[in-house]
């Protein structure tokens, strides 16, 4: 049971469900964006974040501080490239969905270092990058992506099992993203923006 657990930790890594999530825009919402800005999106939403653990072991600050280490060097590689690809998008002229995925991907991961290192309440971020492609996923698709509720309840069973997260953490840690999506939405134009 454990194995399983491990395994679907590692199938729902927040850069692997951003991967998920853009091919899913890409190849079932037509015209959201080109694919330049598709391989761009995978380098600043997956490549980078995920740089962050093979990198880990050179980079002075946190090559001695183990597993948090590498975390910590993967979460500001991807604040890294969620910044850099709000760059790109604005100077490319890339708005709509792509812009807010890059926005609430923003939003969520200095709101989850905002609850974890300055208000030391802990809140899943593993929870987070499972949460909110998922509530995009439903915004865009509608019912048909409610089945991304089963990969939620998984990757929270196998948060539990791990006792890698309490229940609590894991319910914050699915919140702030979503919190993220709508200031997000909000501030690119509305609902509109991205049902059209």
């Amino acid at each position: 049971m454990k194995k399983f657990a491990k395994a679907v930790r590692i199938a729902t890594l927040a850069p692997i469900m951003a991967f998920v999530l853009i091919t899913m825009c890409f190849f079932l919402k037509p015209g959201s964006f080109d694919a330049l800005q598709y391989i761009l999106a995978i380098i600043f939403l997956t490549v980078l974040p995920m740089l962050g653990y093979p990198l880990q072991p050179h980079v002075p600050h946190f090559k001695d501080k183990g597993r948090e280490g590498q975390r910590n060097l993967a979460m500001v590689m991807a604040v890294v490239g969620y910044v850099i690809g709000i760059i790109v998008a604005l100077a490319t002229g890339t708005g709509g969905i792509l812009l807010i995925i890059y926005l609430t991907y923003l939003f969520s991961g200095l709101l989850l270092m905002l609850f974890n290192k300055v208000f030391k309440i802990r809140a899943s971020g593993h929870a987070g990058g499972v949460a909110g492609p998922l509530g995009l996923l439903i915004l865009l698709f509608g019912p048909p992506a409610l089945w991304g509720l089963i990969v939620l309840g998984l990757m929270c069973w196998a948060s539990l099992v791990l006792k890698r997260h309490t229940v609590s953490q894991l319910i914050i840690g699915s919140i702030i993203p979503l919190a993220a999506l709508v200031i997000a939405v909000l501030i690119c134009g509305g609902f509109s923006v991205i049902m059209g």
